[in-house]
């Protein structure tokens, strides 16, 4: 089963591909899509135009059978939040393009399955993303170490997901 975590973010969106052989994962790519680009506009329209952009050959190169993406937290700031809400609807549009299903987990149950500890720090992801994916050294930028650690926490919970698919299917 191939996998691809996204932690989407107005500024930059992670993002990590996996593949589950047996009970075993193996990392295929990571990165990060900044959405302030030198050289570029950086006009919001066009940073949500990279994050497609990027997604969109992401899931041609690697087609996976799944979409795992962070569910939105509560924000203090609502100008923020749009903004994140609008990175977040680029990625469920590009995977509703390749009708790839698309799953949520929040920010507890990422943690948890991934360090066993809902309160855990960017480090503590870090470090244990590079543990159980055998990478050499830990995932940079931070974003793709939480993209990673998303596709991580799918593999790892995948028949509870359900609910979140049927939240969607609700919604349609």
């Amino acid at each position: 089963m191939v996998i691809l975590g996204v932690d989407p973010g107005s500024r930059m969106t992670g993002y990590g591909v996996i593949n589950i052989e047996g009970n075993h994962p193996y990392c295929l790519e990571y990165g990060g899509v900044s959405g302030l680009a030198k050289g570029e506009s950086n006009l919001f329209p066009d940073r949500l135009r990279r994050i497609h952009t990027k997604l969109y050959a992401l899931l041609e190169r690697h087609a996976p059978d799944v979409v795992a993406v962070e569910d939105v937290f509560y924000a203090v700031n609502a100008k923020s939040a749009l903004k994140l809400g609008q990175a977040r609807g680029v990625v469920l549009l590009a995977a509703g393009q390749f009708k790839i299903p698309l799953v949520e987990y929040s920010p507890l149950e990422i943690k948890k399955a991934v360090v066993g500890y809902g309160r855990a720090d960017k480090a503590q992801i870090q470090v244990m993303v590079r543990t159980l994916l055998n990478l050499k050294e830990e995932p940079q930028p931070h974003d793709a170490a939480d993209a990673l650690a998303i596709a991580l926490c799918h593999a790892f919970n995948g028949s509870q997901s359900r609910h979140s698919q049927r939240r969607w299917k609700k919604l349609s």
